[in-house]
């Protein structure tokens, strides 16, 4: 005898997979708001890391027109946000934010899952 089995039909996601990192929303909406004041609509966030600072890496974060060949693209927060290959090893989990702090020091600031030393500032780490 002959068993019927009920399966449901498999359909796809639609959506996207999750963001290599997440932008507050602080830090989206400086991100653009710099991109309206400097008339760069279309553009989009280069998030990377880049040797240096006093722990061996530090982060860059630049506005770009273009993606680069390679480059992972994504948006989180209406902000299209390029990582290149080299860079997504150590950005995995990182949320960025824009903090303000006391006497008009402002700027964004990093939490990486993956760094296993933080300088003293917050813009270097070692991985």
């Amino acid at each position: 005898m002959e068993s019927m089995q009920n399966v449901a039909p498999q359909t796809q996601s639609t959506s996207e997979p999750p963001a290599l990192v997440r932008l507050s929303d602080k830090a989206a909406a400086m991100v653009q708001e710099t991109i309206q004041r400097e008339n760069l609509q279309g553009s989009g966030l280069r998030v990377a890391v880049v040797g240096g600072g006093c722990s061996g890496f530090q982060y860059s974060l630049d506005i770009e027109k273009e993606q680069r060949a390679g480059d992972m693209v994504f948006e989180v927060k209406g902000v299209r946000c390029f990582v290149d290959p080299m860079s997504s090893m150590y950005l995995m989990g990182v949320e960025i934010d824009y903090v303000e702090g006391q006497f008009g020091q402002s700027g964004f600031s990093f939490k990486n899952p993956n760094a296993k030393h933080t300088c003293g500032c917050g813009s270097s780490f070692s991985a």
